[in-house]
């Protein structure tokens, strides 16, 4: 089985910066693409940014130039810095990732974790 776990969510002002955390754990073999999408109420889920093995990103026109995709590959683990942050970034942020098991090596399913909510409000 494999697991993600998001961190660091909460309540900031706006042009604050909050910092997300998102840990896979579990059987796994391998993994490709991870990446960072949110939730507004009443809207539908969408891509904030993602990023491939080798470092590659790619982010949404919203927060170009404001938040930043990292991942450390030793830790199974994609970070997501967000500076001057917006009330319209208020949303639940969720973490998803391509992984293959180690009981099927080859095959690359998507995952996703169980979100934490960012608030942006003063």
């Amino acid at each position: 089985q494999v697991q993600l776990v998001e961190s660091g969510g909460g309540l900031v002002q706006p042009g604050g910066s909050l910092r997300l955390s998102c840990a896979a754990s579990g059987s796994i073999f391998s993994i490709n693409g991870m990446g960072w999408y949110r939730q507004a109420p009443g809207k539908q889920r969408e891509l904030v940014a993602d990023i491939t093995s080798s470092g590659r990103n790619r982010y949404a026109d919203s927060v170009k130039g404001r938040f930043t995709i990292s991942r450390d590959n030793a830790k199974n683990t994609v970070y997501l810095q967000m500076n001057s942050l917006k009330p319209e970034d208020t949303a639940v942020y969720y973490c998803n990732a391509d992984i293959s098991t180690l009981g099927s090596t080859r095959r690359f399913l998507g995952y996703w974790g169980q979100g934490t909510q960012v608030t942006v409000s003063s």
